[in-house]
């Protein structure tokens, strides 16, 4: 008996909680933003963000490693929602960001170290020596992450574009997304002086990813034809 009905059982739900879960990554992301400092700033503001307020700084850091953590369900939930349209395709973006969300959860362990040395000190750091190196090991390694989530964002396009039941102009904007998230990553490893190569990948980059979230959060998704075309690694007999 083959099961063909499986992959459209709940699809509109997993849809919505795909977007409920991209909206709160991306929800954690800007506290992380505000409150620590953590993502798109630069070593100084870092800095001065560890330094001024620690309390405020240890919840953006909170903020992010639970922005880590929804990231990856977020790609869990959009791999059982497009798993129909092509399994292979969809496990792979699953996989790269899966290796994205590690890399960058990793990054965050030398802010910790930074912490650390503050400890009982009553002194403002002076970011010296062990305490700058932190900070530079931390912003390479979250640079480092990206190069995986510029990938993760091919075969989500790819599969957004051949779904049937999400709008074309997602797939195009998520595929420009992931070139531009690597000209962000080839920007700041070969051209550091040069920041502003990589502004537009980030206004893109918001762009199409909100736009994803809340698409799939407001509107969900209905079962097409496409994803009738089972797979054979869910057909039974």
């Amino acid at each position: 008996m083959t099961r063909i009905d499986e992959p459209r059982v709940g699809h509109r739900e997993v849809a919505r909680l795909a977007g409920g879960l991209y909206l709160t990554y991306i929800f954690l992301n800007v506290i992380a933003s505000l409150l620590g400092r953590i993502g798109l700033s630069d070593a100084n503001t870092l800095r001065a963000a560890i330094a001024g307020e620690e309390t405020l700084f240890r919840l953006g850091l909170v903020a992010a490693i639970g922005s880590g953590l929804f990231f990856a369900l977020t790609a869990w939930a959009l791999y059982v929602l497009l798993r129909p349209v092509n399994e292979a395709i969809a496990l792979l973006f699953l996989v790269l960001n899966a290796i994205g969300v590690a890399v960058q959860c990793a990054s965050y362990l030398p802010l910790l170290s930074v912490l650390a040395q503050q400890g009982s000190s009553t002194a403002a750091p002076t970011f010296d020596g062990t305490a700058a190196i932190s900070v530079a090991t931390y912003q390479n390694g979250f640079v480092t992450a990206q190069l995986f989530f510029s990938a993760w964002l091919f075969p989500l396009g790819w599969l957004v574009l051949r779904s049937g039941f999400l709008p074309r102009l997602l797939g195009w904007l998520l595929l420009l997304d992931g070139v531009g998230v690597l000209v962000w990553f080839l920007q700041v490893f070969l051209a550091p002086d040069h920041s502003a190569i990589s502004y537009p990948a980030w206004a893109l980059g918001f762009v199409a990813e909100l736009g994803l979230a809340l698409w799939l959060l407001i509107r969900g998704a209905s079962p097409s034809r496409a994803t009738n075309k089972t797979p054979a690694a869910h057909s039974a007999v």
